[in-house]
């Protein structure tokens, strides 16, 4: 249902993305151009985890099954292993909309080890990025956005806004722990379900998407987290080309020309 591949984070410039993004971006793999440090694949949809609604063939996740890695770019204390993507570099302009779908699965279930994930832009002048989606495990309430972790960043929108867990998961990318459930099921254990996230860039830039997704207090009982574009949207904004609406003395003008012509053709019926 998937394949993994384990990356290592390169050094050197990134390849800009010449062409949108789509739906289907990762239908093929993981992107040239994306880094990963950890475990980064695509899969299709795989267990009680379907694909994203409107999205491609294929989703990426990012998973802590099999990794060694230890990203911890949110800083967070007693952070353990984990895998981080990151997108190549794109721009934007003002007033241009960012639109994706994440799942986070878990199957740590108690409120002593809290995994977590989460989605940032990077770039646009902000040394911290701007902040588009969290989820961590919490037995007790919302699992979307995840507590403790840095707030959404204004502009982003969450469809729906807060998530429950949805207990049972079985994902092939949690390695051993698919299906399994620390806790007990019933508990903390599952997935958020797709939850799309929408960003307004409030000014233009060249920006980069970066995912992960980490362990805490321990390494085991695994999670990941899955995302896809939406449907005509992705990596690199997409804006509608403006409607031109003829104005009211131009639509005056058409109609008259219109009439002019109904004399000529009966001239030539005439004929």
């Amino acid at each position: 249902m998937h394949s993994y591949s384990k990356l290592l984070a390169v050094g050197g410039a990134f390849a800009l993305v010449t062409a949108p993004l789509s739906a289907q971006v990762f239908d093929g793999g993981i992107p040239a151009g994306y880094t990963c440090v950890g475990v980064c694949s695509t899969s299709g949809a795989d267990g009680s985890i379907p694909l994203a609604p409107g999205g491609g063939a294929k989703f990426a996740f990012v998973t802590t099954a099999g990794s060694d890695a230890t990203p911890n770019p949110l800083a967070i204390t007693s952070t353990t292993n984990g895998s981080q993507l990151t997108s190549s570099m794109f721009t934007a302009t003002a007033g241009q909309k960012l639109s994706f779908a994440f799942n986070y699965i878990t199957s740590d279930g108690t409120s002593q080890f809290t995994d977590y994930a989460y989605a940032r832009l990077l770039g646009g002048g902000d040394p911290d990025g701007f902040t588009l989606f969290t989820a961590r495990t919490n037995p007790d309430g919302n699992i979307v956005p995840g507590f403790g972790l840095p707030p959404i960043a204004p502009g982003v929108t969450l469809n729906p806004s807060t998530v429950l867990i949805k207990p049972g998961t079985t994902f092939s990318g949690l390695g051993g722990s698919s299906g399994g459930c620390f806790g007990g099921q019933g508990n903390g254990c599952g997935n958020s379900g797709w939850v799309f996230a929408s960003f307004i860039f409030a000014s233009g830039g060249t920006f980069q998407l970066q995912l992960g997704v980490n362990n805490f207090g321990d390494e085991q009982f695994d999670s990941a987290l899955a995302v896809d574009f939406a449907t005509g949207e992705g990596g690199v904004p997409t804006t509608p080309p403006p409607t031109t609406v003829p104005e009211p003395s131009s639509l005056a003008l058409l109609g008259t020309g219109l009439l002019g012509l109904v004399p000529m053709v009966r001239r030539k019926r005439d004929r």
